[in-house]
């Protein structure tokens, strides 16, 4: 029997924890894997832009209820940052999510804004140098708990685990027995716009992601523009990859089409809009769109029914 071709583009989608999980939340969870679509994220934020006054829960539990509500969808964050959290105790929660998924998570993962989430701990709020020098440190510490923190000898023995002192953050002598399901470690989607980032990308993640170039973005940009803008990304971004001795084909590429996508892009609109847009993304390079789930009385509030025409029918008509 013939086995049919993978689509040269995966579909994922983003859902908003903004629903009380027995008022809709499991519901939009499970229809995503009965959609098909490959990951279902979540934003990792306290709050979040226009929902700072509204419903929000938060990302790892909703990810952990979800796991148990779904078997073959991936999960994920899209994505954690350090603005409220540290890499000791987030390394322990990430195990035991990708164990109760039985290794279905993926960690998007970047350096975070400036939004309500930056000073909700009371302190300052970072400037983006002090955010990427942060960023960069949790990113290497993290990947180290998640990578060594299981597997550092023998437990029965005493062995040390993993410990550190940085300029941020420091870890004492931290276990993360058993480790992650997946191996060495579940995979990292690094969010980066810059050089710097994606070097991060290319020495610590399996995946990129990008919302675009941050000057090719905006209701107003235009779309050629917004399309020039990813191919520098990506053009910038095999360039990194190849001054660290990464095989730029080996890293994932993700775009996120989000709330600044230039409003002629149009990806939701109709099935036809969705897969001109797509075609055009694998023709840059990409290998992952993410789709922000139907909220009503939002910015992503969008007609439900060609939401999910384009969920059953878009990548079909992509490989056509």
């Amino acid at each position: 029997m013939a086995v049919s071709p993978e689509p040269p583009l995966r579909l994922s989608t983003v859902i908003l924890p903004v629903h009380r999980w027995s008022q809709g939340g499991r519901q939009s969870w499970q229809r995503a894997e009965e959609l098909g679509f490959h990951t279902a994220y979540t934003y990792d934020h306290l709050s979040w832009r226009g929902f700072r006054d509204r419903t929000w829960f938060s990302a790892l539990p909703t990810l952990t209820a979800a796991a148990t509500a779904t078997e073959r969808l991936r999960l994920g964050t899209l994505v954690t940052s350090p603005n409220f959290r540290h890499p000791v105790p987030l390394a322990k929660e990430l195990l035991s999510l990708d164990d109760i998924s039985g290794g279905r998570l993926t960690l998007g993962i970047g350096a975070g804004g400036s939004g309500f989430d930056a000073t909700v701990l009371g302190n300052d709020a970072w400037t983006p140098r002090e955010r990427a020098d942060r960023f960069a440190e949790f990113l290497r510490l993290l990947d180290r708990l998640l990578s060594q923190g299981g597997s550092d000898g023998d437990p029965a023995a005493g062995a040390p685990g993993v410990s550190y002192r940085g300029d941020f953050y420091s870890a004492h002598e931290v276990r993360a027995h058993p480790g992650c399901t997946q191996r060495p470690r579940l995979p990292f989607t690094v969010a980066a716009t810059g050089p710097r980032g994606m070097r991060l990308a290319a020495q610590h993640g399996q995946g990129w992601v990008t919302t675009g170039e941050p000057k090719s973005l905006g209701v107003d940009a235009g779309a050629a523009g917004y399309r020039a803008g990813l191919a520098r990304q990506l053009e910038q971004l095999d360039s990194v990859c190849e001054e660290n001795g990464r095989e730029p084909g080996s890293l994932h590429r993700v775009l996120l089409d989000s709330v600044d996508t230039p409003a002629g892009i149009g990806t939701l609109d109709s099935v036809d809009a969705f897969v001109e847009h797509a075609g055009n993304l694998v023709d840059l390079g990409f290998d992952e769109l993410v789709v922000h789930w139907p909220a009503e009385d939002t910015v992503f509030a969008r007609d439900p029914e060609t939401f999910e025409r384009i969920a059953l029918e878009g990548l079909s008509q992509l490989k056509g």
